[in-house]
């Protein structure tokens, strides 16, 4: 008999099948072994040894592993293929070594991008070695993740109190988060003023146009920047008559996108199914390791960590039949198509996120799926379909029309689809849903010379906006040009700064925290190398090249620690008062803005201290410089008011007509619906999530949070109410007594049942970790 191991009991479950009685197929549960979150793990001093501990959860699942390994001839291992399923390989061995399990046993490793019969057969007749390139690729990460965390960490606990943790990775993704909101706060918006005018023409079609000549030069976009220019022009155009002068028209073509990596997955499943990174990469999970149909376990996509755009010959040729078969020939282009990934550092040693087979339409499985399964599924299919689809075929058209001096000039501007071409299927989201709707009208058939019709003349005012915020899919595009983070690491990042309140999600926006941006400003000014966009991408290439065999990984270590470990003994002797003075210096124009009505740091209380930033025990705040005399103090999130500035008026609520008011209580600031009645009847309150500045609460969010608690639906196994509410530690589910946490306050609003129940069964504790073992 033979042992084959594979990361997860799904994985087993459908590889057992296809391999029959002669394997027995186990599970590892993922990494058996980490490192120990204690001095001492990583020692740069012993040639970087590492001391591994076994989770307290994979003893009793080696133990397994050992046992049916004595009585098996060979040692299969089939984890994923990538860094991490090598290392968990890796990691396996190593302890069936230190078991003294492995004497006489043949040891090989199979990779397949796909869990299909075919591909695992396939894998099984071409075996190899475990990578020691990709191994010592993981034990450097590793390394470079504990040394930072490890040492960085604690000069944050006793510089900045409050602050949790830093790493190498999550601190350049918060510095990306934290940058864009100074943008935003430096933004001063310029005034801007566009003039538009229908026309009507012979026909008596209507014709729209934008003004682009005024006095004989050229409209740019701040020609006009105030009114009185604007109804200037307003006024050249009803004094003249109008004619067309020109008519352009040209045909044009819109190419498909690649399939689909990690990130533009990510991305994609974000914009068009308001899936956050973990989410996606959770279901596609599923997607991959296998869904029974007709009685068999059959993986649906390829493997869902990937930075490749390439697909398999035979799916490009598989793609072709089912295009030809659903749209016609005339959707199939000549030659397939080749895509080549943009992003810095690409490995694309793995083909990109596509169907195993693209026969397998999603509305043949749909119900063998749950409803977001079915969703995440039907996107990869259409967008893998679309990458070898024809282009679409447009015509452009562009008219000028001139008044009789030819000093005064409007354009109208048309796209018409004449082949859909790939369009038919699918079109790729957009981050920024504004479009260009002048570009995509239908314009009115007119003639060279033909005169023309004022109708209505608009002078539109405009102001320019600031950078928008980074959503999770804008924030992993962002994260992938610069080449930080890697298609594993993405939605973990995410994730990490969420759990340590560092961020905050707002309308599917990230905002720093004021702790995140406090951290960020201290590594920015103590340890700006490592939060530097170049350092960390390089530092990532040099990681890749340790992958390929070009570097050996503890050179990459040496290098990084020499100087790094400088920094931190340095930091460390820094002296506190300095550091908050540092702090005080950056952070002053965000923390006292000056809004016109005096000094913003002279304190409100006793009118003679200045206002400073401080931390105590619990963190950051700002207090009084005459302390003790003057103990005014405020918490450093209320640091853009003054006390009683937070109360106000929302709005009125539209069904009950009564006020909605925002409210500042002993235990912080609410909304409140109505007043007390004279019956003393309590107004229904809902408190702030946690994150939430008062100044960012508006109407119709209130209005939300007074709706809860929201009844998601009936559980399927009790037929009892699970209903979605916000507590004091944040946003939950309840089902009877079971109460399980969900990751944003908008998950309160948009979950569904079948979600529900998942997030319900899958709360579970994590156990202490033992045992320990070093390399």
């Amino acid at each position: 008999m033979d042992l084959v191991i594979v990361e997860s009991p799904a994985k087993a479950k459908t590889i057992n099948k296809y391999l029959g009685k002669d394997y027995k197929v186990l599970a590892s549960f993922g990494h058996v072994r980490d490192l120990p979150e204690k001095n001492g793990s990583v020692d740069p001093d012993e040639e970087f040894s590492m001391i591994w501990e076994v989770q307290s959860a994979s003893g009793k699942r080696l133990n397994e592993i050992a046992d049916y390994l004595k009585k098996s001839d060979r040692l299969i291992l089939a984890t994923d293929p990538d860094r991490e399923g090598e290392a968990i390989s890796w990691h396996v061995l190593e302890v069936m070594r230190e078991k003294g399990v492995l004497d006489g046993k043949q040891i090989q490793r199979v990779v397949f991008n796909a869990i299909t019969r075919n591909a695992v057969t396939e894998a099984m007749n071409h075996p190899r070695e475990l990578d020691e390139k990709l191994v010592h690729a993981y034990l450097a990460r590793r390394a470079l993740d504990y040394l930072v965390g490890f040492n960085l960490s604690p000069v944050l606990w006793r510089k900045l109190p409050g602050a949790r943790s830093a790493g190498r990775v999550q601190s350049v993704a918060l510095k990306l988060i934290c940058e864009r909101e100074l943008e935003i706060e430096k933004f001063i918006p310029r005034e801007y003023w566009s003039v538009s005018a229908d026309f009507n023409t012979q026909n008596g079609d209507k014709l729209p146009t934008r003004l682009n000549l005024l006095k004989g030069g050229k409209v740019e976009k701040f020609t006009l920047t105030n009114e009185a220019e604007a109804m200037e022009a307003k006024y050249a155009i009803e004094s003249g008559s109008f004619k067309v002068n020109r008519i352009e028209s040209k045909p044009g073509q819109r190419n498909p996108s690649a399939p689909f990596t990690t990130s533009t997955l990510q991305q994609e499943a974000a914009r068009k199914l308001g899936f956050n990174a973990k989410r996606t990469m959770q279901i596609a999970q599923l997607l991959y390791q296998g869904i029974e149909i007709d009685g068999e376990a059959t993986g649906l996509i390829t493997y869902m960590r990937t930075d490749g755009t390439q697909i398999a010959q035979e799916a490009v040729t598989e793609t072709r039949e089912v295009i030809t078969a659903d749209f016609g020939p005339d959707y199939v282009p000549e030659k397939s198509r080749e895509y080549q990934t943009k992003a810095a550092n690409a490995q694309e040693a793995h083909e990109a996120i596509r169907p195993t087979s693209l026969a397998r339409r999603p509305e043949y499985i749909a119900s063998t799926l749950d409803a977001d399964q079915a969703k995440l599924y039907e996107l990869i299919w259409k967008r893998t379909m679309a990458s070898q689809m024809e282009n679409a075929r447009v015509q452009r058209t562009t008219i000028d029309i001139t008044d009789e001096t030819q000093t005064t000039g409007l354009r109208a501007s048309g796209t018409v689809i004449t082949f859909p071409g790939f369009l038919k299927l699918y079109e790729e989201g957009k981050d920024d849903e504004k479009s260009d709707k002048e570009e995509e009208q239908t314009l009115p058939q007119v003639t060279e010379g033909m005169l023309l019709d004022l109708q209505k003349v608009s002078p539109d005012q405009h102001f320019t906006e600031p950078p928008p915020r980074f959503s999770e899919a804008t924030l992993v595009k962002k994260m992938e040009e610069l080449g930080i983070g890697r298609p594993s690491t993405y939605a973990s990042v995410l994730s990490v700064l969420r759990d340590r309140d560092y961020v905050f999600m707002d309308r599917n926006r990230f905002h720093p925290h004021d702790k995140g941006r406090l951290v960020t400003s201290f590594l920015e000014s103590f340890f700006n190398q490592y939060v530097e966009y170049d350092f960390t991408a390089a530092l990532e290439g040099d990681l890749d090249k340790v992958s390929n065999g070009d570097l050996d990984y503890k050179d990459v270590l040496r290098k990084f620690w020499e100087n790094f470990s400088s920094s931190v003994d340095s930091t460390m002797e820094i002296r506190n008062t300095q550091i908050l003075d540092k702090m005080n210096e950056v952070l002053g124009p965000h923390i006292f803005k000056d809004t016109g009505d005096g000094d913003p740091r002279v304190c409100p209380k006793c009118n003679e201290g200045e206002l400073s930033l401080k931390t105590g025990k619990f963190g950051a705040f700002v207090g009084c410089t005459r302390y003790p005399e003057c103990r005014f103090t405020r918490p450093f999130a209320q640091a853009e008011g003054r006390e009683g500035d937070i109360e106000r008026e929302l709005g009125i609520d539209p069904e009950s007509s009564l006020t909605v008011h925002l409210k500042d209580g002993r235990f912080g600031p609410y909304i409140q619906l109505g007043d007390p009645g004279e019956d003393n009847e309590k107004p229904k309150r809902s408190g702030l999530p946690k994150d939430m500045q008062p100044a960012d609460m508006t109407l119709d969010y209130a209005l939300r949070l007074l709706s809860l608690p929201r009844i998601v639906g009936q559980h399927p196994e009790t037929g009892d109410d699970i209903t979605a509410d916000l507590g004091r530690y944040g946003p939950y589910l309840k089902h009877g007594k079971q109460s399980a946490s969900l990751e944003t306050v908008d998950e309160l609003f948009e979950i569904g049942v079948n979600r529900a129940v998942t997030v319900i069964a899958e709360k579970k504790s994590k156990a202490p970790a033992r045992g320990s073992s070093v390399i």
